[in-house]
This record gives structure tokens, C-alpha cells and sequence, in this order.
């Protein structure tokens, strides 16, 4: 979980998982770009509009504007390099 400006693990042996710190460092460039609070109202927002339209967590979660990109590109490890400013916009 990326709460700016860290990132949480469960536990030590997710330090080493590149694709899940890079899925992070994008939400952490997400909050950056927003000002951090609003990326978190957003997020909510995002997420219980979702979650009325689906009436089910799990599809409210992955199809949040946010993890949309984050998911797209956690695989990239190169990702953030290129990057553009508000890069999640397309996935609205």
C-alpha cells in the first residue's frame, strides 16, 4: 500500500517483488501529481461509485481510474521513466 511517502508491505519478503514496489512507486507519483490528499478523495470517491455500479468489491477495486493504470504498467519497470503528467486520466 502506498501511503505518500511511503510504501507498506505485509511483510520483509515483498521488498524484493519489483512488479508490486513499481505497482506503488505508481501510486506514489499518482498522489504527487494530485497534491496527495485529493488523490485519496478521489480514490474513495472513485471506489464507491464503483462499488454501487458493481455491487461487488473485488470489480469496484480493479476497475478504480488508479489501479487501472498502476495494473497496466506494474509490469514496465521502466514505467515511470517515461511516464507522462496524469497518465490515469485515460482510464476514466
Amino acid at each position: 500500500m502506498a501511503i505518500f511517502p511511503f510504501i507498506l508491505l505485509k511483510n520483509k519478503g515483498q521488498k524484493n517483488d519489483a512488479v508490486l514496489i513499481n505497482h506503488e512507486r505508481i501510486h506514489l507519483r499518482q498522489q504527487l501529481e494530485l497534491l496527495i490528499f485529493p488523490f485519496y478523495l478521489l480514490y474513495l470517491l472513485n471506489y464507491l461509485v464503483l462499488l454501487i455500479k458493481y455491487k461487488n468489491h473485488y470489480q469496484a477495486y480493479f476497475n478504480i481510474i488508479f489501479e487501472k493504470e498502476a495494473y497496466a504498467a506494474q509490469q514496465d519497470l521502466n514505467y515511470l521513466k517515461q511516464r507522462k503528467f496524469f497518465s490515469w486520466l485515460r482510464y476514466l
